[in-house]
């Protein structure tokens, strides 16, 4: 890419999409189409193709998904495979269609069986069943996976795929109904915190262990893969570090400065023992993470603090 490429963030207002819009805009990258969803529908697939047959864009991050936490997964799988599935199939395809020169597809690792070997390498994939709260999630994905190796394969495009492991960030979703674990605990303690509440319940047993990575670490990566890597293969992105449930909500709990106790709801799913990705392959291409944890979370809840009463929960 260079500093003029024509270049489309599909999902541009998401916690992924936003930050590499934040990451291009910070290199200089000056010619970015960005699209809200009442400005064009990506589950509509005659209004995707006329976007792509007006704009043609050079090069395209495909950051758009229906994404939620461990309770959105298990209820609202219909949802999930279907959004999933029908906005993919649209960016990728019409992407061929009219002459995208590299695509990017933001997979996840709930694509890896959830009782493989630990830390997880690329290889793992279909090697195994899929956790059960997030299946129709991972299926969709990694249909997206197979999708850009095909088109790779059939018609010789330039369409790489990584797989983020656990993300936070600015701009993250903090719904208690729908988000990840890490926004949900900083909303619950920064709320008992103001409301002077003695006690914040969290799910599960807290022994369940964890890999997260700042988005704005992940859209550095992003960019940086777009640029130097040209493969089919996939590739993980991450830490190689994890944390217990535990370990991170007391992390939160200290860096929002709430006093009062925690309890754990055992009746509430913990998902898998333990996801942590093997980053051994991207740290070979020349790219490692630089945002350690608590760094991260506590520029992610100033942002929070400064953004409560606009962000979406």
């Amino acid at each position: 890419m260079n500093k003029t490429s024509k270049i489309y963030v599909a999902g541009h207002n998401g916690l992924v999409g936003s930050a590499i819009t934040r990451r291009l805009t910070d290199l200089g990258f000056t010619n970015l189409i960005k699209k809200t969803r009442a400005e064009l529908d990506l589950l509509n697939q005659s209004a995707v193709e006329s976007f792509f047959a007006k704009e043609k864009p050079e090069y395209v991050f495909c950051a758009a998904a229906k994404v939620g936490g461990i309770w959105a997964n298990k209820t609202e799988k219909a949802d999930f495979i279907y959004q999933n599935l029908e906005v993919q199939n649209n960016i990728i395809h019409f992407s061929y269609k009219y002459g995208v020169k590299k695509l990017l597809f933001l997979g996840s690792s709930c694509i890896y069986p959830g009782s493989c070997p630990q830390p997880i390498k690329e290889e793992y994939l279909l090697t195994g069943p899929l956790e059960e709260t997030n299946d129709a999630y991972a299926v969709a994905k990694i249909a997206g996976i197979k999708m850009c190796q095909s088109f790779n394969s059939q018609y010789g495009t330039n369409y790489i795929s990584v797989m983020p492991t656990n993300l936070y960030g600015i701009n993250d979703n903090f719904n208690l109904e729908s988000a990840h674990v890490l926004p949900a605990l900083m909303r619950k303690f920064y709320e008992a915190k103001i409301n002077n509440q003695k006690q914040v319940v969290v799910w599960g047993t807290g022994t369940v262990k964890r890999e997260f990575l700042c988005v704005d670490d992940m859209a550095d990566a992003c960019v940086y893969l777009m640029n130097h890597y040209n493969d089919s293969k996939i590739v993980n992105i991450g830490t190689g570090k994890d944390s217990t449930i535990k370990e991170l909500a007391l992390l939160i709990k200290e860096i929002v400065g709430y006093k009062g106790e925690l309890s754990w709801d055992t009746s509430k799913p913990d998902g898998t023992h333990q996801k942590l990705l093997d980053v051994t392959y991207l740290h070979s291409l020349g790219w490692k993470h630089r945002i350690d944890l608590k760094e991260g979370l506590t520029t992610t809840f100033n942002w929070f603090v400064q953004n409560y009463q606009h962000i979406r929960k």
